[in-house]
C-alpha cells in the first residue's frame, strides 16, 4: 500500500489492523523489507504494523538534492505517518537509520509515543561520548568519512549490480544463511533504481550535525535489542542510559551482527513480545507516555 505523508508518497507492508499503529523503520541499505520477520508478531500482538520504504528508498518518494534528507524532514515524516495510518496509540520500531531518526523523533517529542523499540543504533548523545574519545569506535565509523565523497562511493556501490551493497550484509553477518542470493537481490535491485543510492548515502552527507541534537530525558518506555557482533557500533555503545532514558531495557544477543532483526528474528521478536507482556501491554491497553502540557 501507499502511504501519503508530509508530501510524499510510502510504499508500506502492512499486518494486522486497527488504529493502534507499530510504525517500523528499516535503515542503510535496507528497505521494508528488512521487517518481514516481525511484521506479523506485531499484528499478533494487537498491532497494526506498518513498514514504510523510508524516503529515497524502494517504491517511495524519492526527492532530489541533500537538503531533502536532513532530520528535520526524517522526523516529519514519521509524525505525518503517524498521522496519515490514523493512529490511536503509537509505537516506534527501529533499526539503524530508521532508530537515529526515532531516538530524535523521541527526543523532541515529536509525536506521543506509547514505546519506543531500538535495535543497534546508540542514543546520538551517547554516541558523542564515546567517540569523542574511544578510538575503537572512531576507527569503526570510518565508512561516515568516506559517504562525505560526492559520487564516488555511489559509483563503487553500483559497481557488479551493486555487489557492494550484497556485501554490506554477507560480510557483516555472523550467520551468512541468514541472507541468501533472493534476499540480497532485493536490496541489490533496490540500490539499482536510478537515483536511490545517493538518496540513501544523504541520510549520511545531510546529517553530519545530529550528533549535538540534545534533550530532555526520554520518558518513553524505551527497549534497546542489539547484536553484540556489530562491527560498526561498538558495544560499548549500550552503556550509560540512565541519564538520557527514564525508563530503559537493554536486551543483548551474542554472536548476532548489526542486522540483528534478520539475523535473529525468532530471539528479537520473542524479547519485543517479553517487554510488552512484562508491562501487561497488548495494544489497546496501552497508556500513552506522552506528558500533559505544562
Amino acid at each position: 500500500m501507499l502511504l501519503h505523508a508530509n508530501g510524499l508518497d510510502f510504499a508500506c507492508d502492512v499486518a494486522g489492523e486497527g488504529p493502534d499503529v507499530a510504525l517500523c523503520l528499516h535503515g542503510f541499505p535496507e528497505s521494508r523489507f528488512s521487517w518481514r520477520h516481525q511484521l506479523p508478531v506485531l499484528a499478533d500482538a494487537g498491532w497494526r504494523a506498518v513498514a514504510p520504504d523510508l524516503r529515497g528508498y524502494g517504491g517511495s518518494s524519492r526527492p532530489v538534492g541533500k537538503a531533502a534528507y536532513h532530520i528535520d524532514h526524517l522526523v516529519d515524516d514519521v509524525v505525518g505517518m503517524f498521522d496519515a495510518a490514523g493512529a490511536r496509540r503509537r509505537l516506534l520500531v527501529a533499526h539503524d537509520w530508521g532508530a537515529v531518526i526515532a531516538w530524535v523523533v523521541a527526543m523532541r517529542r515529536a509525536v506521543p509515543l506509547d514505546g519506543l523499540i531500538i535495535m543497534n543504533v546508540p542514543h546520538p548523545t551517547v554516541f558523542r561520548d564515546l567517540i569523542r574519545h574511544y578510538w575503537p569506535q572512531r576507527l569503526k565509523s570510518w565508512y561516515v568519512a568516506f559517504f562525505q565523497i560526492p559520487w564516488l562511493p555511489e559509483v563503487m556501490l553500483r559497481q557488479r549490480r551493486a555487489e557492494g551493497i550484497a556485501n554490506a550484509f554477507k560480510n557483516m553477518a555472523v550467520d551468512k544463511s541468514a541472507f541468501p542470493p533472493d534476499v540480497l537481490d532485493h536490496y541489490r535491485q533496490n540500490a539499482l533504481i536510478p537515483g536511490a543510492l545517493t538518496a540513501m548515502i544523504n541520510y549520511y552527507r545531510a546529517n553530519l550535525g545530529i550528533l549535538d541534537e540534545t534533550s530532555a530525558p526520554i520518558e518513553v518506555p524505551t527497549l534497546m535489542l542489539w547484536g553484540e557482533e556489530d562491527t560498526a557500533l561498538d558495544v560499548k555503545l549500550t552503556e550509560g542510559y540512565a541519564p538520557h532514558v527514564r525508563d530503559f531495557t537493554l536486551v543483548r544477543f551474542p554472536g548476532v551482527s548489526h542486522w540483528v532483526q534478520q539475523e535473529a528474528p525468532g530471539p528479537v521478536n520473542a524479547a519485543m513480545l517479553e517487554w510488552m507482556g512484562g508491562r501487561g501491554w497488548r495494544a489497546e491497553q496501552l497508556l500513552s507516555c506522552w506528558p500533559a502540557p505544562a
